[in-house]
């Protein structure tokens, strides 16, 4: 590999040089600039990032830690942040906790000795597990879906709990009264709120929620096709489920062909998420659907005018989810 020396030899001019028409620090005459480019093109040379972080204080590098990025609404979102940061200028490095504290913390640290210049967090697990982002303001930090309590930092948010209620009130003006809800483990955030919109618009409507009509299970499509066997499998079934995510969703809409049960004729279903494999389901999915793209382009956008020294006070972005309907709901029969 192509060294500066190298380069500066091969020019015909010096290490300083070559690092002035690299890194911008001073006028250099054309001549020279386009004869040492000229040079580093030939020789293939690429630039030390670690030595032009340590002399510009700045990586381009914003570091993403998610719960888990094999669950397509995360990997979307991930794909939408990825191509803000690329448009601004910066990569991204990627960290999946996977809901385990300790992993959580070990790829902090690694995040920041990579001298990472922001962090995009997007946090789905207990409040419990980020105690090491509460005690860290090395880099700005930006929030995307919930706000961590005692971390002081940006926000991008939709309303979970307002998405839940725009799901169940169109299963209510299709007029479903047999209405269950299948969410993940209850001790998630992301659960609680959406239950609550669910909730309330069953409130709303005057509506009683039985014993048994809130399921949780895991975020996961073998999840949801538990849960909807379950409730196919009792003597006075649901004519409507509102699911709190698309993935556990399309489980449950193989588990309602397996049982023969017709959606949406005998079966209206929603999901949340609105991910790519929603529009493709059997039949396509009715879904709450997130503006995935504008987050992503609101926290980068934000995120880096706090890396350019933007000193402002602390602002929540609220954007509105959206209802897209498809073919899995119908009037009730």
């Amino acid at each position: 590999m192509a060294t500066m020396k190298q380069v500066a030899e091969r020019a015909g001019v010096s290490i300083s040089t070559v690092s002035h028409v690299i890194n911008n620090t001073r006028t250099v005459s054309d001549d020279v600039r386009r004869r040492v480019l000229g040079i580093i093109d030939e020789m293939r040379y690429v630039p030390s990032a670690v030595a032009r972080s340590l002399k510009n204080d700045k990586t381009n590098t914003i570091g993403v830690l998610v719960p888990n990025n094999s669950n397509p609404y995360f990997a979307e979102l991930i794909r939408w942040i990825e191509d803000a940061a690329f448009e601004s200028g910066y990569h991204i490095i990627l960290c999946n906790a996977h809901g385990d504290a300790h992993k959580q913390n070990v790829y902090l640290r690694l995040l920041m000795e990579r001298r990472i210049d922001g962090l995009v967090l997007v946090a789905s697990g207990a409040d419990d597990e980020h105690h090491l982002l509460l005690s860290n303001d090395s880099v700005p930090i930006i929030q995307i879906e919930r706000a961590l309590p005692g971390l002081d930092a940006d926000l991008v948010l939709t309303g979970q709990e307002e998405g839940a209620y725009q799901a169940t009130r169109h299963l209510i003006d299709l007029g479903h009264r047999a209405i269950a809800c299948v969410s993940g483990p209850a001790d998630l955030p992301r659960s609680r709120e959406r239950v609550g919109g669910f909730l309330r618009a069953m409130h709303d409507a005057g509506i009683a929620v039985q014993d048994g009509d809130i399921v949780h299970v895991e975020f996961t499509s073998a999840g949801g096709h538990a849960a909807f066997a379950g409730l196919l499998a009792r003597p006075r079934r649901p004519t409507a489920v509102f699911v709190t995510s698309d993935l556990m969703a399309i489980g449950g809409l193989c588990a309602a062909s397996g049982a023969g049960v017709r959606i949406p004729g005998e079966l209206s279903v929603v999901g949340y998420d609105d991910i790519c494999a929603a529009s493709y389901a059997a039949p396509p999915l009715t879904t709450i659907a997130p503006p995935k793209r504008e987050m992503a382009r609101q926290a980068i956008g934000r995120l880096i005018e706090r890396i350019r020294g933007v000193h402002e006070p602390l602002r929540k972005i609220a954007l509105a989810s959206s209802l897209v309907v498809r073919a899995s709901t119908a009037r009730v029969a």
